[in-house]
């Protein structure tokens, strides 16, 4: 049985939710609290599994109850509801030590599963915050780790493109309409830029990278 202690200032969702999970065989409610300060009394009174925690509340909002009921009972998990799928409340609130985040436009099947997941140790964020952190991740990726490729001069890929189809310095020169030295400065560069130590290496990444195609 999981025990639930549920913090939210609009009384409509609060009963509302209040129906929905009383209908749950291994969820129990403990407690009902209509602020931040409730919240912590009824979860000093009850010392419930899980907090269903709104974030925006009269007299203490759900961060600092968060904050104070983690930093007291540390076995309490907390689970964040909010009508904002933003990842600055999501940060505010993860620091504060909750474990869940959870929206109120989500389905009663999602939020039921969110409880349990909480209630078991695990994680939960709900999707369209997963997507957003997923996307920043993404873009974060690109600015910290450039491809090898952008290090390289329109002529240098051009270079590139022909060595990894084994033409020699000679044609390369000859194609380009530049001296075989020019060619063989351009090797050496791009060696350097691609961090490669041989023309199969250089093959290997430049398919990788999308950079040439060999049909």
């Amino acid at each position: 049985m999981i025990t639930l202690v549920l913090a939210d200032d609009h009384e409509l969702f609060l009963e509302g939710l209040k129906d929905i999970l009383t209908k749950e065989e291994d969820l129990k409610i403990v407690g009902l609290a209509r602020n931040g300060k409730e919240a912590l009394e009824m979860v000093l009174k009850h010392h419930p599994d899980v907090v269903v925690m709104d974030l925006t509340m009269p007299e203490m909002n759900g961060v600092e109850a968060t904050r104070r009921i983690r930093s007291t009972m540390e076995d309490v998990k907390v689970l964040a509801l909010s009508m904002h799928a933003d990842k600055r409340f999501l940060a505010e609130i993860l620091k504060a030590g909750a474990t869940g985040y959870a929206l109120k436009e989500g389905s009663s099947a999602e939020f039921i599963q969110a409880i349990r997941t909480v209630s078991d140790g695990d994680i939960y964020l709900t999707p369209k915050i997963t997507s957003i952190l997923v996307k920043d991740y993404l873009r974060l990726l690109d600015v910290a780790i450039p491809s090898p490729v952008s290090r390289l001069s329109d002529r240098e890929k051009e270079v590139l493109a022909m060595l990894v189809k084994g033409e020699s310095s000679r044609i390369i020169a000859s194609d380009l309409h530049i001296s075989k030295n020019t060619v063989d400065t351009h090797r050496r560069k791009i060696m350097e830029k691609m961090e490669c130590g041989s023309i199969a290496e250089l093959t290997r990444l430049a398919i990788r990278e999308g950079l040439v195609d060999l049909t």
